[in-house]
């Protein structure tokens, strides 16, 4: 009956950090100002103030470079996602609460 046991109590839950990894929060602003841009290049008339053939594609090579930073970011976090593991965070969570260290949660 012992060797039934190797269900989910020998192995620690595991998931994935999710929403919440740093690395889809800076894609998803690196997308945003890449879109921003785009639009102001595709959207805005020549300006006199900004006319030259340096000013006139900047906005659109930089928000082409920011769109295609933001989407591998998306790509890094799916190929490579954080892996959080449930039962070491518990017990470095118990380790913080036996030596008082702050942040520690106290019941």
């Amino acid at each position: 009956m012992s060797n039934d046991q190797s269900g989910t109590e020998g192995r620690s839950r595991r998931h994935t950090a999710g929403a919440l990894d740093v690395r889809n929060i800076i894609g998803a602003l690196l997308v945003i100002y890449g879109v921003i841009l785009l639009l102001v290049h595709f959207i805005s008339g020549s300006d006199t103030a900004t006319s030259g053939p340096t000013h006139e594609q900047a906005n659109l090579w930089t928000g082409a470079a920011l769109l295609v930073a933001g989407i591998l970011f998306f790509v890094w976090t799916r190929v490579r996602p954080i892996v959080v593991d449930e039962a070491e965070q518990q017990r470095l969570e118990e380790e913080k609460r036996e030596l008082g260290t702050p942040g520690s949660t106290s019941d």
